[in-house]
């Protein structure tokens, strides 16, 4: 992929980033964080993702209508909460070590498979529902106990909703008590977008068995 491309894309998400973190308004009083994430340049991808989108390009194709929000009707969101409970209990969790002899391996899954698979089967099972690719991003995170876990985000013009193997409810991203580490980007799929100020957002193996809370 040229750097062209990938400085346009970081470029176009930039425009469309929301603030990250809760800050104090005039009154001193503690402003609702954004419904919105906030990108703080490029990022590494995860290895896991590389390789899937070598084994299935077709996933990994960019969106014809990138700069647009989907439109969190009741309908729609409706269709996160269904598909997300539906694949949370479909699939039976079990880590990449166990499945393939392997730290990471992102796949689309049948019976059973880590956080990055279940993620990456809501996003297929959206798709065919006519949402497009642009707002389902694949996402890592630090979960409760500072491991690395994926999550899908729906970014919609109401927010980024986060669909989680971990949990039945969809929930906005700053109310999921993780810390937001790197996501796809809107306009690229191949390019991820860090979510750390600091830069540093690279995430490690998701290899950790994905529990059910």
């Amino acid at each position: 992929m040229k750097r062209s491309i990938f400085a346009a894309a970081a470029m176009a998400q930039a425009m469309f980033a929301g603030s990250l973190a809760a800050e104090p308004d005039r009154a001193g009083r503690t402003a609702e964080p954004s419904p919105f994430m906030r990108i703080y340049g490029t990022s590494p991808p995860p290895l896991g993702f590389v390789q899937f989108c070598e084994r299935w390009p077709g996933e990994c194709n960019p969106s014809s209508n990138h700069e647009n929000r989907f439109a969190a009707t009741p309908q729609r969101l409706s269709e996160l909460d269904e598909v997300n409970r539906r694949v949370n209990s479909q699939i039976a969790p079990a880590t990449d070590q166990e499945l393939y002899g392997t730290a990471e391996h992102w796949t689309l899954p049948t019976d059973r498979g880590d956080c990055e698979d279940y993620a990456l089967l809501k996003r297929q099972l959206l798709l065919q529902r006519g949402w497009p690719s642009s707002v389902l991003l694949m996402t890592v995170v630090r979960d409760e106990r500072g491991d690395g876990h994926a999550v899908l985000t729906a970014r919609t013009s109401q927010g980024d909703f986060i669909l989680d193997n971990k949990v039945s409810d969809i929930r906005i991203w700053h109310k999921t008590g993780y810390r937001f580490v790197m996501r796809q980007s809107f306009v690229e799929p191949r390019l991820w977008m860090s979510l750390v100020p600091a830069g540093n957002a690279r995430a490690g193996a998701l290899a950790s068995t994905p529990s059910r809370r």
